[in-house]
């Protein structure tokens, strides 16, 4: 039997709906669509950080990186920003830079535009309520964007951003010293890397890995002469 046109159709409807979602393991579909994996300019390796504040493991993060004196890029999450608006403060008082990881934390294919945008204006406008700051990036959650996720963080003028090392240290039976070897091995200017500083859509405390990782991957970067910077440094 043959697919009528409105069955094709919506299969090609669907799948320009979800076409971006490959970025993250697709290189080459990120560049097509202008999605950052890595710095335009080499200027040493950007720290990211997701789904956060979070007062069980935030804090441990900011001190660590204040002994190193390494700013980094924090993605927050607006419903989390709500609850712990005090330490979103303390992020950017301690000189790092914040990005926007949505309101709540669901998959971008799975919204509708509608839904998307009201998502979007409802964590930007937390975000910078609590910060003073505007969010001048945008990574979805799961790094996943569909299409309307990256013509909306267009319209509003954020940089759509994804990474090129992480530490995957959400999955199952992850361990700090693999964290640390993934997120850093093969390290050079440039790179984005990926962790978390909080556990609040994953595994019970699995942010407190990346946590453990974070002096060694550090090290590394000091060892290499890998200066920590913002994104926004490096553009």
């Amino acid at each position: 039997m043959k697919p009528s046109r409105v069955g094709l159709g919506a299969l090609v409807a669907a799948a320009g709906w979800c076409a971006p979602a490959a970025a993250p393991h697709l290189p080459a579909l990120a560049r097509l669509l202008g999605i950052s994996r890595r710095l335009p300019h080499q200027k040493g390796v950007a720290l990211t950080f997701d789904d956060g504040p979070d007062p069980r493991t935030t804090p441990i993060v900011l001190d660590l990186l204040a002994r190193a004196q390494a700013p980094a890029t924090f993605f927050l999450v607006g419903e989390q920003v709500e609850r712990h608006g005090d330490l979103a403060a303390e992020i950017v008082a301690a000189g790092h830079e914040i990005g926007l990881h949505g309101y709540r934390h669901l998959p971008t294919p799975l919204r509708t535009p509608h839904g998307l945008d009201a998502d979007l204006d409802r964590a930007e406008a937390v975000i910078t309520a609590a910060t003073g700051r505007s969010p001048l990036f945008y990574r979805p959650p799961f790094g996943v964007f569909s299409t309307a996720a990256l013509l909306s963080a267009r319209r509003r003028g954020w940089t759509p951003l994804l990474w090129s090392r992480w530490g995957r240290e959400w999955e199952h039976g992850a361990r700090a010293e693999a964290v640390a070897r993934r997120a850093s091995a093969s390290l050079t200017a440039g790179d984005i890397v990926l962790l978390h500083d909080a556990s609040y859509y994953g595994i019970e405390g699995f942010a407190r890995i990346a946590v453990e990782a974070l002096p060694a991957i550090l090290k590394v970067m000091a060892e290499r002469g890998l200066a920590p910077v913002t994104v926004s440094q490096a553009l």
